[in-house]
């Protein structure tokens, strides 16, 4: 989904082509990097605004995302949650819901449901119709969008106090408009371990490695006037499957109270991928790893106010120095947050901002997220 942050409204069918890389590549690598990586954005804007430092914290809905084994730690006997956030000005729409309840007091269920993807892209194959004229009646539009089932359950285990584990079986399926789709299964696997003030919690997705397996509809590639431009020298891609490597996050959290009623929650996690060297602050060609810490402020558990950073990079700026090298320095992904909960509502928004830089500039790009979060007995 990297290629797709780049897709503007009304592109030509030259860069929803470039789009179709993802299948291309998955031909020549059956374990490519950053596969699945829709995954991994995260859901809730509480999570968002903390820097997503969620594996040891998470007791609600969200667990059978950020860590299964919580959902038997959640205060209400039904939660549920849902999540709206656009990335890049609007183009990327990222949308969540998730549902969590006990099946008795030693375990509990949840189900999440997550689309990420592009719409109202616009294939022009056929503007210039067999005269040479432009004719917009000819213009298609198509989506390219991840969607992901998580099915979750958790336990907690009698023989140690405050110790539970859970796991989710989650089915991908990936479309890219007539184009292709490919569809996916994995298990994740999840510990949380709660004593005394201190939080503690390991994750392992994909445990089990996720398989996803991509059709390609050649004939899509082929039709229109303007097919044989589109497509230049690119072999049309065939089906062909891609495999997604485990990644651990192991978490640590604490929380402190405070004079008058206020209330500090600290926490950090270290997300570890196995599938080879990334842009990362800990990086090898076996493992990388990527540190990140967030803090929530509250008071009376009414009002939050939180702040996080991770996803650290080193990005290569464009200006030549004195040596006739690119300078490059490391930039964190930062974020805020705020919320509110009510007698069960819980409403949160989180401002992000990514550590991606553009061209000849230094500005950078914000998303707001906003979820709301209602639990019950």
């Amino acid at each position: 989904m990297l290629q797709l942050f780049s897709v503007t409204r009304g592109v030509s069918l030259l860069a929803a082509t470039a789009m179709l890389a993802l299948p291309v590549a998955a031909q020549s690598s059956k374990t490519p990097k950053y596969s699945n990586e829709f995954l991994n954005i995260g859901v809730g804007a509480r999570a968002l605004g903390m820097g997503k430092v969620q594996v040891s914290l998470t007791n609600d809905a969200t667990s059978g995302y950020w860590n299964p084994a919580g959902l038997v730690n959640q205060t209400h006997k039904y939660d549920g949650v849902l999540m709206h956030s656009e990335l890049f000005s609007g183009v990327v729409k990222n949308d969540y819901a998730a549902f969590s309840m006990p099946l008795d007091q030693q375990s509990a269920i949840g189900v999440s449901v997550m689309r990420l993807g592009v719409d109202n892209i616009a294939d022009t194959r056929n503007l210039i119709n067999e005269y040479g004229y432009v004719d917009y009646s000819k213009i298609e539009y198509f989506s390219v969008a991840d969607y992901a089932l998580l099915l979750s359950y958790a336990r907690k285990l009698s023989s140690v106090e405050g110790l539970s584990v859970g796991a989710n079986a989650k089915i991908i399926y990936r479309n890219i408009g007539k184009f292709a789709n490919g569809y996916g299964f994995g298990i994740d696997a999840g510990v949380q371990y709660n004593r005394n003030g201190w939080n503690l919690g390991l994750m392992a997705r994909d445990i089990t490695t996720t398989f996803t397996q991509w059709t390609i509809n050649a004939d899509e590639y082929r039709k229109g006037a303007n097919s044989a431009v589109a497509i230049g020298n690119d072999a049309i891609p065939t089906n062909s499957s891609e495999i997604t490597l485990p990644r651990l996050v192991l978490g640590v959290g604490r929380r402190f109270e405070l004079p008058k009623q206020f209330s500090a929650l600290v926490a950090a996690d270290l997300e570890t991928t196995t599938d080879g060297k990334r842009n990362t602050l800990i990086s090898s060609k076996a493992v990388s790893a990527d540190p990140s810490a967030g803090l929530e402020l509250g008071y009376r558990n009414l009002v939050f106010l939180r702040g996080g950073v991770g996803n650290f990079q080193k990005i290569q700026d464009f200006a030549v120095s004195s040596t006739g090298t690119y300078n490059s320095s490391w930039k964190g992904q930062y974020s805020l947050g705020a919320g509110v909960a009510i007698s069960g509502l819980r409403v949160d928004l989180a401002l992000s901002r990514l550590a991606i830089e553009k061209l000849g500039s230094s500005s950078q790009s914000n998303s707001l997220i906003v979820s709301l979060g209602y639990g019950f007995k």
